[in-house]
């Protein structure tokens, strides 16, 4: 017992000396000075010191067992970080590359040098490889650029831990100019009213009015993920085409999202409108049409939700249905969208100040009827006096009714004042 005691004691004390010694090697300090010097004379000296396949995997050669590999298996990822095949796109070619082509369904086709012609299994020299590619990381994004035709740039490479190919498809994204609103307003806006299966959108001019007549983009929000996403890519697809047509370069949209609208506490048991309610696409519209917008150069405005569906059935809805087209609610709310967009009230007409209305500050309608004569101009002058009560030179037309009361009786003497009073 006293040996065990004093052995910890010993222990103990050779740990204390240990740490009061001061370190003899380089600080950290002195070998980033050490390393910065060694980088400055190879700079100088025009020394570059690279290694095709990398360093590190350079010096796993000398430590196999280490590393648990065989000089095989270190030779195969060798060969295989050494070896790629690369191509840069080029905008205007079909599908953003003419040497590595890779078509929107995933198939791959390699354009061929001239003394390999021989080996093309494809018109115009190409070769096409058996499996398909498919992108598991930003694929809307590709699928966008590969269906516009703009530069992609892909690289091709071996795994031969996994044995598997792998394509690497990278591009490169200008910063998008800042626009004032007023000048992407200035040749009128379109109001998109997003809904669960389709896109109601209606054209309006720099004065807020409707012109033309509504369109509707269907899609189709069943089935995979894949399905889905090129439904909603199509739809948008014809709404900017449609845009770009019209000459207008402005898009409003609601800036509506259901991520925390879906929950039971929300909405309760019902089931049904939760399901409808996360079917809408708000968050994924919104993101894809900024996206798609930003490459035609159209601007995309959000706007307030808060009463457009209401409001717009209300003031619009009614107005705009005539017997050759019947306006549903959801283009009423695209119209409503779009004035709000451009800072318009979303009623068709408001009334005039109160002392400005023509019958004091009495009521008055704010919208008149279709029915209404002269509902765009003044009111027509009525004759007769403009107020209940009557002028004192105003012919009596009802006869006085004569008292009950003695007190209240009209009496026939007349009563005459005597000029000089009498006096005792």
């Amino acid at each position: 017992m006293r040996e065990a005691r004093a052995a910890a004691v010993r222990d103990r004390s050779r740990a204390v000396r240990d740490r009061g010694r001061r370190r003899t090697g380089p600080g950290p300090a002195a070998r980033n000075r050490n390393r910065l010097a060694r980088e400055r004379a190879d700079w100088t000296a025009g020394r570059v010191r690279v290694v095709r396949g990398g360093g590190r995997l350079a010096r796993t050669r000398h430590q196999l067992p280490a590393a648990q590999l065989t000089e095989a298996q270190w030779r195969a990822r060798w060969e295989a970080a050494r070896w790629f095949l690369r191509a840069d796109g080029e905008s205007g070619k079909r599908y953003g590359n003419e040497t590595i082509r890779i078509a929107p369904d995933g198939q791959v086709s390699i354009r061929l040098p001239t003394p390999l012609a021989g080996l093309a299994n494809a018109p115009h020299g190409r070769y096409v490889l058996t499996g398909r590619a498919a992108f598991a990381h930003r694929g809307p994004q590709w699928a966008d650029r590969v269906a516009a035709n703009r530069a992609i740039a892909y690289r091709i490479h071996h795994d031969p831990a996994r044995a598997r190919w792998y394509v690497t498809a990278s591009w490169q994204t200008p910063a998008s100019p800042a626009v004032p609103l007023a000048a992407a307003l200035a040749h009128g806006v379109i109001g998109v009213d997003t809904n669960a299966d389709h896109l109601a959108a209606w054209r309006l001019d720099v004065h807020g009015n409707p012109t033309g007549s509504p369109r509707r983009f269907c899609f189709d929000l069943s089935g995979t993920a894949g399905h889905r996403d090129a439904q909603l890519r199509h739809a948008l697809t014809r709404l900017l085409n449609w845009a770009r047509s019209c000459g207008v370069r402005a898009i409003a949209v609601e800036d509506l999202d259901f991520t925390a609208e879906k929950t039971r506490e929300k909405h309760g048991r019902n089931r049904r409108f939760r399901h409808l309610v996360s079917g809408l696409p708000t968050g994924r519209l919104r993101a894809r049409l900024v996206s798609m917008a930003d490459r035609t150069g159209i601007t995309v405005v959000a706007v307030d939700p808060a009463y457009t569906s209401k409001w717009g059935a209300q003031h619009w809805q009614k107005p705009l249905t005539s017997k050759n087209r019947k306006t549903s609610r959801y283009d009423a709310a695209s119209i409503a969208i779009a004035r709000r967009a451009q800072g318009y009230p979303l009623r068709r007409r408001t009334a005039p100040p109160r002392t400005h209305r023509s019958d004091g500050c009495g009521h008055r309608t704010v919208q008149a009827g279709p029915d209404a004569p002269g509902r765009e101009g003044p009111r027509r002058r009525l004759p007769g006096p403009r107020t209940r009560s009557v002028p004192p030179d105003a012919e009596r037309t009802r006869a006085t009714r004569t008292p009950n009361t003695v007190r209240g009786v009209r009496s026939e003497r007349e009563r005459v004042q005597d000029p000089l009073p009498l006096t005792d």
